[in-house]
């Protein structure tokens, strides 16, 4: 596990001056790799281009220093990530005649791409971002993993091409300030984050998902190519029976080989069924006594720790279990929303980064459950999509437009309690006649209509999902695989996999999800959707996969959201920061928002009159973000 920079002059630059470059780049993410770190730079008469790599060392930590080069010298490579069949690979192309000198997943890479190219990264199951530069060719690659586990961000510019593992070592390059990208911008507000390929910064993307950059060295030209095909869901005829055992067997290979490392490894539970399953597997497929991890909370209604205890007692594991209050999890607010270098407000973030804190502390690789929801169809959202269709075909447009006037009237929460009239007012002002019902569900901050609202008309974009319904092939999502697939494309890539990335990497530990496993996924969406979601039933196969190995009934307990109580935070402790961001001068002199509707919509919140945590909170996480990085306070 690895950060990774890189950097092409477009003209003849000093080799020097590019690994000072690069240096740079890599002390803005000792974080990611604190054990070492590598550099290559090379110039001539037409270009200079170097990489480099901050290393944490997890898979043979003798030899495995990078960057790592072919025998002849021709090819280099940097590597961020882990391959999780690097053996099986290796044994293949040992039996083809190739060496190698180290036992590093890192070599397996570049041997594999020496002697078959770039049809060789289709082989790889894991996380990671890697480039290679091949002089032979005069051409340099850079892949982005199947499920964008491992971020990947790149920019091209009159002079250069420059690449790297976090936003941070690109924008500290420049010598200049990029400015704010109204597609970054109405993507964060509607989704509490950015996904790729867009960021912030207008001219600075996310490399997609499942795909690499060829750079031409001759021509500076860039294009871009998919890894994986990824053929459209197609439900087989498999039987229940037969399912159920290949889930199985499935899930128990992936956590296995997620399990390769040379230093401590543990996993975090919750006490949820993807957490509880993924450490029965580890405490399965070891001889060894596992260690478990959760965090719980003295206030009450955020406390679930009976759960993670009830699994560690029937795994025999030794549980370490961290009780915090909401003191410490404010304490390094500044700290963890900036690390994202661009706004991003998941308050699942803050306890993340304090349980990768405390987890860190006894092991440097952590298992996951995340990826469960969205591989076996198990989010609230989920069936709750299906209800729109039921809806709409029941009620007329007209008399849905009265009764959401009559929820957004009475079902008025005035504290951040996210209860039964939260969810049915969410429901009410995201059901949608004409196919956008989805887009407004995962729309965790505003609606279209809310962002228009408090939106200047300068910055405010509509239809911003253009793209991405291009993407999925269709204008209207309305089954369970269609909201599986733009889970994929958006609320993996640029929430939850960002977040666990970012938070973990702070702290130095690598965090592993053996359920975001291509294999997994391909199964999962040759199934009739009934074995995914029976009625009520979320997550219904996994479930039956694995019921005989847990108490009666357990798989039913229902589990609360890993988040953080910021709506009452934004009204006391951070109440002064917060009334700082709606100054009249401010506001004036940004001209992003609508200053009168917002100024409402927070000072509403402040005075308990109305709760809007979410789309307050969104807002707080884009001013502070906007004030580390224009105004140059801390």
């Amino acid at each position: 596990m690895c950060g990774i920079n890189g950097i092409i002059a477009k003209t003849n630059r000093k080799k020097d001056d590019i690994t000072s470059i690069l240096n740079s780049m890599n002390d803005l993410i000792i974080h990611r790799g604190p054990d070492e770190d590598g550099v290559f730079s090379e110039e001539n008469d037409q270009f200079t281009v170097g990489m480099a790599m901050r290393r944490l060392s997890i898979i043979d930590l003798s030899s495995g220093q990078q960057p790592i080069f072919s025998d002849d010298q021709q090819i280099v490579i940097v590597f961020n990530g882990e391959i999780y069949n690097y053996k099986v690979l290796k044994s293949k192309l040992e039996s083809e005649g190739v060496t190698f000198e180290t036992s590093s997943d890192t070599e397996v890479i570049l041997k594999a791409y020496e002697k078959y190219g770039v049809e060789s990264f289709q082989w790889l199951d894991g996380m990671y971002g890697f480039s290679i530069y091949d002089k032979n060719l005069n051409k340099l690659f850079i892949a982005r993993d199947f499920f964008g586990e491992k971020p990947l961000y790149y920019t091209h510019t009159d002079k250069e091409f420059i690449w790297a593992s976090e936003l941070k070592s690109i924008i500290n390059t420049l010598d200049f300030r990029p400015n704010i990208s109204k597609k970054g911008l109405n993507l964060y507000f509607r989704l509490t984050y950015i996904p790729a390929p867009h960021t912030i910064y207008e001219n600075i993307f996310k490399l997609e998902a499942n795909h690499y950059i060829a750079y031409d060295l001759t021509s500076h030209d860039t294009t871009i190519h998919k890894i994986n095909a990824e053929p459209k869901p197609k439900a087989s005829n498999i039987s229940f029976e037969d399912a159920k055992a290949k889930t199985k067997d499935l899930v128990y290979k992936s956590v296995d080989s997620r399990s390769i490392a040379d230093v401590g490894l543990g996993t975090f539970l919750s006490g949820g069924v993807d957490s509880s399953i993924i450490s029965l597997c580890l405490a399965q497929t070891t001889d060894k006594k596992i260690d478990t991890f959760s965090i719980g909370f003295k206030k009450a209604s955020y406390d679930e720790t009976d759960k993670s205890r009830i699994v560690a007692k029937q795994l025999k594991s030794n549980h370490h279990e961290f009780i915090i209050d909401e003191n410490d999890l404010k304490n390094n607010i500044h700290e963890i929303l900036i690390n994202f270098d661009e706004p991003f407000s998941d308050t699942a973030a803050l306890p993340t980064h304090l349980l990768s804190e405390k987890t860190r502390e006894h092991v440097t690789v952590a298992l996951t459950g995340d990826g469960g929801d969205e591989v076996f169809g198990g989010y609230n959202k989920y069936y709750i999509g299906k209800m729109n269709k039921k809806y709409t075909s029941v009620i007329p447009k007209g008399l849905h437009k009265s009764i959401a006037g009559l929820s957004n009237k009475y079902l008025i929460n005035k504290d951040d309690t996210r209860g039964r009239k939260f969810q049915i007012n969410k429901l009410l002002n995201s059901i949608d006649y004409d196919g956008e019902f989805y887009w407004n569900i995962v729309s965790l901050a505003n609606t279209s209509k809310q962002l228009e609202e408090i939106m200047s008309p300068d910055y405010f974009e509509s239809n911003i999902f253009k793209e991405y319904k291009a993407v999925l092939g269709k204008q209207k999502i309305e089954t369970l695989t269609d909201f599986r697939l733009v889970d994929k494309i958006l609320s993996l890539e640029g929430g939850m996999l960002a977040k666990v990335d970012r938070t973990s990497m702070l702290t130095s530990l690598e965090c592993r999800a053996p359920f975001l496993n291509k294999k997994l996924w391909e199964f999962t969406n040759t199934l009739p959707e009934h074995y995914l979601m029976k009625g009520w039933n979320k997550k219904h196969i996994l479930k039956e996969a694995f019921r005989d190995q847990f108490p009666k009934d357990f798989l039913e307990k229902g589990k609360s959201g890993f988040g953080s109580p910021t709506g009452d935070w934004l009204r006391q402790s951070l109440r002064k920061e917060l009334e700082s961001y709606i100054e009249p001068q401010l506001l004036k002199s940004q001209g992003i928002f609508n200053a009168d509707v917002i100024t409402k919509l927070v000072t509403d919140h402040l005075e308990s009159k109305k709760d809007s945590t979410f789309r307050v909170w969104s807002y707080y996480c884009f001013q502070k973000w906007y004030k580390f990085n224009f105004l140059k306070q801390a």
